[in-house]
C-alpha cells in the first residue's frame, strides 16, 4: 500500500495539544510554523487503524467494554513477532496511558520518601511524577561520550541503587531524548545491578517499535532468566502509531506477585481503558505493521536530512543521527549562550517550537529537543527559518 507521508494537516482546529500550547504562549506565529515540541507525529494516521474503526463504528453499540481476546492476542502476537518475546495474556495490564501507569507503580511500591532513580537527561514527567507523589529523585546523569552519544555510569548506578532508601528506577528504552537503544549487555547489567539491590525497574519502552538500521531493541525481561522478576514493562502503540488520543498504554508484568498488587492498584482506582483504545491497539498491531515500516523509513530520512542541513547551513549547532525515536537531540552549546538567549533566539526570534533541553534535567542546558516525525517539506521551512536567524546574528 502507498502512504501519504507528505500531507500536513490542519491540527490546530482538531484540539492538538502541540499546537494549543504553542499558540496560547504567542498567537501570532507565523502561518507555517509546525511545533516540534511534544512528540506525536504530524503524518496522517495508518489508513488500516482509521478504516478499522470506522467499521467498529458501524457495526458496535458503545456500552461497558472489556478487554477482550483479540485486544490481548495483537499484543501476544506483536510482542512475538517484532521483539522476539513470548508473553501470557495474563501478564498484561491495560491502563489508560504510561504516564498514568509510572504513577500507579509509584503508589504501588513505593512510600513518600523512598528514593527513585532515573537516568538525566530524561523524559521530563519521569522527575515530575517522582516530586508530585512526594517521593525523592535521586539522579544517576547519563556520560556524554561525544557525538551525541551517551552511556549509563554503572558505578554510581551501583552506588544509588546500594542505598536501603531507594527502591525503584524508572528506566527508559530506548532513550527518550538521546535516543540511545541500549544493547543487550548495557540492559543485561543494568538487570544485574537492580536485582543485587532489590530495585524495582519500571521499564518505559514506548518507543521499542522507533528503531533504525543496525539497531534492535532489546525487551527488558528478555536480557536474563530472572530479569522479569523485578520489572514492569510500559508498551503502547502511540508512539508507533501515533495513536496517543486513545489514551491506552499495554503494561506487562511477568511476575505474578508484582502484577497482582499493580492490578490491584490500577482497580482501587477505576482505571479503565476505552473501547476504542482497545480496538485501536488490535487494529494497529495486526493489520498496521506496513505503516510501520515505511514510517520508520521517513523518521530516519528525515534525521539524515536535518544533520546534513545543520553540517551545511550551520555547522555550529550539533544533531546526529539517533539510534532510535524520532526526536532529535540538537547541540547549541557551540554557540556560547545562555539558556535564556538561546530559548529568546530559538523560540522568539526563530519560532522554532522544540522543547528546551533544560526541561529533561541540568544536562540538557544548551540543547533543544526537536520532534521531526513530520513532512520532509515542512521541517526544512522549520530550518530554514532558524539558520535565517542565527545567522542573521552572527553565527
Amino acid at each position: 500500500m502507498n502512504y501519504d507521508f507528505t500531507s500536513l494537516s490542519d491540527r490546530r482546529s482538531m484540539g492538538s495539544l502541540k499546537y494549543y500550547y504553542t499558540d496560547q504562549w504567542n498567537p501570532d506565529l507565523d502561518e507555517d510554523v509546525v511545533p516540534l515540541s511534544t512528540a506525536d507525529m504530524e503524518f496522517k494516521n495508518a489508513p488500516e487503524v482509521i478504516e478499522g474503526l470506522k467499521n467498529y463504528l458501524d457495526e458496535t453499540v458503545l456500552g461497558y467494554t472489556m478487554a477482550g481476546h483479540a485486544y490481548y492476542d495483537s499484543i501476544q502476537s506483536w510482542m512475538k513477532r517484532r521483539h522476539q518475546w513470548d508473553i501470557e495474556m495474563e501478564w498484561i495490564v491495560p491502563v489508560p496511558g504510561i504516564v498514568t501507569a509510572i504513577h500507579l507503580a509509584l503508589e504501588a511500591f513505593t512510600q513518600p520518601g523512598d528514593g527513585v532513580i532515573i537516568f538525566r537527561p530524561v523524559y521530563h514527567q519521569f522527575g515530575l511524577m517522582v516530586e508530585s507523589d512526594r517521593r525523592k529523585e535521586v539522579n544517576v546523569p547519563l556520560i556524554e561520550k561525544g557525538e551525541g552519544h551517551y552511556e549509563i555510569d554503572f558505578d554510581l548506578f551501583e552506588k544509588e541503587a546500594s542505598k536501603a532508601e531507594n527502591k525503584m528506577l524508572i528506566f527508559c528504552s530506548p532513550h527518550n531524548p538521546v535516543g540511545r537503544v541500549w544493547t543487550k549487555e548495557e540492559l543485561k547489567k543494568v538487570d544485574e545491578i537492580s536485582r543485587k539491590h532489590d530495585l524495582i525497574v519500571v521499564c518505559d519502552e514506548i518507543w521499542h517499535d522507533i528503531t533504525f538500521e543496525g539497531q534492535e531493541h532489546t525487551a527488558y525481561p528478555t536480557v536474563s532468566s530472572q530479569a522479569a522478576d523485578n520489572v514492569i514493562v510500559c508498551t503502547s502503540v502511540s508512539k508507533t502509531f501515533s495513536l496517543a488520543a486513545i489514551n491506552t498504554s499495554n503494561i506487562i508484568i511477568p511476575d505474578e506477585g508484582l502484577r497482582q498488587t499493580f492490578a490491584d492498584k490500577v482497580s482501587q482506582g477505576h482505571y479503565a481503558v476505552n473501547a476504542f483504545g482497545y480496538k485501536a491497539t488490535e487494529l494497529a498491531y495486526n493489520h498496521a505493521e506496513g505503516w510501520l515500516d515505511a514510517v520508520n523509513e521517513v523518521i530516519w530520512a528525515n534525521h539524515h536530512f536535518l544533520v546534513d542541513y545543520f553540517k551545511e547551513h550551520l555547522p555550529k549547532v550539533k544533531a546526529y543521527v539517533p539510534e532510535g525515536t524520532y526526536v532529535s537531540w540538537i547541540d547549541f552549546r557551540e554557540l556560547g549562550l545562555g539558556n535564556r538567549e538561546l530559548e529568546k533566539l530559538v523560540h522568539e526570534e526563530a519560532q522554532f517550537m522544540t522543547n528546551h533541553g533544560r526541561i529533561f534535567g541540568e544536562e540538557g542546558a544548551g540543547f533543544e529537543r526537536a520532534n521531526i516525525a513530520l513532512p520532509q517539506n515542512n521541517l526544512e521551512v522549520q530550518l530554514e527559518r532558524l539558520v535565517k536567524v542565527l545567522k542573521g546574528n552572527g553565527f
